[in-house]
């Protein structure tokens, strides 16, 4: 994801801050991407690492994909530094993130899914849950998601969207979610392009009736990393625009970047 963030930040005529984070074992790296050579520093020198880039570029935002067992250490981190951020990043307290931010003076936009156009499709299915709770009462529901290797997690787009079948009358315990990483499952069962099994975000919800006589089916799949380093991109513009205008308000979500309406 961060390559892929790179490169439309590059493509968007974004200026590139040569400076990343890894793990202590990444620490003195160095990785190429756009003819751009990218500094690796680890987690011992961080704060002051960022702290020293920061001063030297004050209209800098921080992307941040990494895991859901950094999630919180980080927004702690870029609070501290006073760094405006945002988070494509999936896990972590989501409660501690937001009073983090809240406790701060930091601005950031955090969005488990930064794909534009399932944002749109995840804000129709909240309208929908809003404006007629309960439609689907009484109707079972199956969750299948699939996701690369590497995504420890489960979906939390599935999760967003499981939440809103439930206020229109679903039972159904987050639990139940099929979470697919398996390769072999992904290519048979799943239908996922083996050249996309590296990247790629499948999601499936079937809704049957209590007397199975109806059913509806819901899909969104995704394959490669491009939809959501656009939508990061997006998310940096709106994100810089707030700070520079000294917005009342600091946290955003990808629902928000979609409202204003600026997108490339």
């Amino acid at each position: 994801m961060g390559k892929a963030v790179i490169k439309a930040a590059d493509a968007a005529g974004l200026e590139l801050v040569p400076v990343s984070f890894g793990t202590e074992e990444e620490s003195g790296q160095k990785v190429e991407v756009c003819g751009k050579e990218i500094q690796v520093h680890g987690l011992s020198d961080r704060e002051s690492v960022l702290a020293s880039v920061f001063d030297k570029y004050p209209n800098m935002i921080v992307v941040d994909y990494t895991v859901p067992a950094a999630v919180n250490g980080n927004a702690e981190l870029y609070s501290k530094v006073g760094v405006p951020f945002v988070m494509g990043t999936t896990g972590g307290d989501r409660v501690r993130l937001h009073e983090t931010i809240e406790n701060s003076n930091v601005y950031a936009v955090i969005s488990p899914q930064m794909g534009k156009q399932v944002v749109a499709f995840l804000a129709a299915m909240e309208i929908m849950a809003e404006q007629f709770p309960g439609a689907f009462s009484g109707y079972s529901l199956q969750v299948l998601e699939s996701h690369q290797a590497g995504k420890l997690d489960t979906s939390g787009t599935a999760k967003a969207v499981i939440s809103c079948f439930q206020k229109l009358g679903v039972s159904f315990d987050m639990d139940q979610i099929q979470m697919i990483r398996d390769p072999k499952q992904q290519l048979e069962m799943v239908g996922v392009p083996e050249e996309h099994l590296p990247g790629h975000a499948f999601h499936m919800y079937h809704l049957t009736s209590p007397d199975q006589t109806v059913s509806f089916e819901f899909q969104h799949n995704v394959c490669g990393r491009s939809i959501y380093a656009e939508g990061t991109v997006d998310a940096v513009l709106f994100l810089s625009k707030k700070v520079q205008l000294k917005a009342d308000k600091r946290i955003y979500n990808m629902i928000d970047v979609l409202r204003e309406g600026n997108m490339r």
